[in-house]
């Protein structure tokens, strides 16, 4: 009775999700489990996890279940090289510090850059046991076995703009890059161009694909025949701009625009196009895809979809922290708002 007494008293501080896990033995991810009735979990630790509720007088709040105070987020890159990687930092710390988390990082790119190495099972268990609250994955290709693994770390998972297809186990955040290929393809046909390339991204790219099929949707929608010779895919770095557009200036008849599937392909595009004598935007308009810090800096500065990265960042940072406490997501995929930034790089074709 004692116990029964104690935990009405409201003098008592309000129990935390860990304390309920701590009496029952278990982790914070799996006392989750429970409270939520997710699968995955045995009917014993079930039952433990209930008496400890009922012992505690644990009552779940509708937002995170505690103050995440002293924890900590695990952020990997594929490649930290570009500033798309540096706005994406900038918001998951700015988000982690709203919260009072720390963030760590690592690169998978450990063999040097253009070398990536696999994220692996074993380096996620040892993520989790260095007392990650959470990870948080970014642009790099995750596996059926590294999402296992995480589950069975009780390691919540939160993926930004994904390299491959995942499935519901993972939340994932992005942008709206199929709206923002639409976007950027009826500017350039609203200014009058026809004859408009594509220089996108890897073909196993998520985000890339939405973007092409956003430039195709646009296209078809516009009465225009796809010409496959003015489309081309390759990393997202300054050379893949630089080859695509090489190529489509030699085709007999070339494009009179090329949206790059980020800016730092667009800064390719200009280069080539610039090498074979066009002045940008009188003979050749160039869109890009991200509004990074150098896209307002180039000559002349880019128009450009602008992602919101930093939000996206602290988007990440604040649902990795709510998974931890036990908070399922309203959406296993959410996508931020694209705008369309009008630069100098654009204008009605010459010809």
């Amino acid at each position: 009775m004692d116990e029964v007494h104690h935990m009405s008293d409201p003098a008592r501080p309000r129990a935390t999700l860990s304390e309920v896990a701590a009496r029952a033995g278990v982790s914070k991810a799996t006392a989750s489990k429970v409270l939520n009735a997710r699968p995955g979990v045995a009917e014993e630790t079930r039952r433990l996890v209930r008496e400890a509720i009922t012992e505690l007088g644990y009552v779940p709040t509708t937002g995170p279940r505690e103050t995440p105070g002293g924890q900590s987020i695990h952020v990997v890159f594929d490649t930290i090289l570009n500033m798309y990687a540096v706005y994406v930092l900038d918001g998951i710390i700015s988000g982690a510090r709203d919260l009072g988390v720390a963030v760590v990082t690592s690169s998978l790119e450990e063999g040097g850059p253009g070398h990536p190495v696999p994220l692996g099972a074993d380096r996620i268990k040892e993520i989790a046991a260095q007392g990650a609250a959470g990870l948080v994955v970014v642009t790099a290709e995750l596996t059926g076995e590294e999402m296992t693994a995480c589950e069975q770390a009780d390691l919540p998972l939160v993926v930004i703009d994904p390299a491959n297809p995942l499935d519901e186990r993972v939340t994932s955040l992005g942008a709206t890059n199929w709206a923002g290929g639409v976007q950027a393809t009826r500017h350039l046909l609203d200014l009058g161009h026809r004859r408009i390339g594509f220089a996108g991204g890897p073909v196993q790219s998520v985000p890339a694909r939405e973007r092409l099929h956003g430039y195709r949707e646009a296209l078809e929608s516009a009465g225009i025949e796809l010409d496959p010779a003015l489309m081309g895919s390759g990393k997202f770095e300054e050379s893949t701009g630089a080859v695509l557009t090489d190529r489509m200036l030699g085709l007999a008849d070339p494009p009179t625009a090329i949206f790059a599937a980020s800016d730092s392909i667009a800064v390719g595009v200009l280069r080539s196009a610039r090498r074979h004598g066009l002045a940008i935007p009188g003979d050749l308009s160039v869109v890009g895809f991200d509004d990074t810090y150098n896209a307002m800096w180039m000559e002349p500065p880019l128009t450009t979809v602008k992602q919101p990265l930093r939000q996206m960042g602290r988007v990440a940072a604040r649902t990795v922290i709510e998974l931890a406490a036990g908070k399922v997501p309203d959406s296993h995929h959410v996508q931020l708002a694209t705008t369309m930034v009008v630069r100098d790089s654009t204008a009605p074709p010459s010809r």
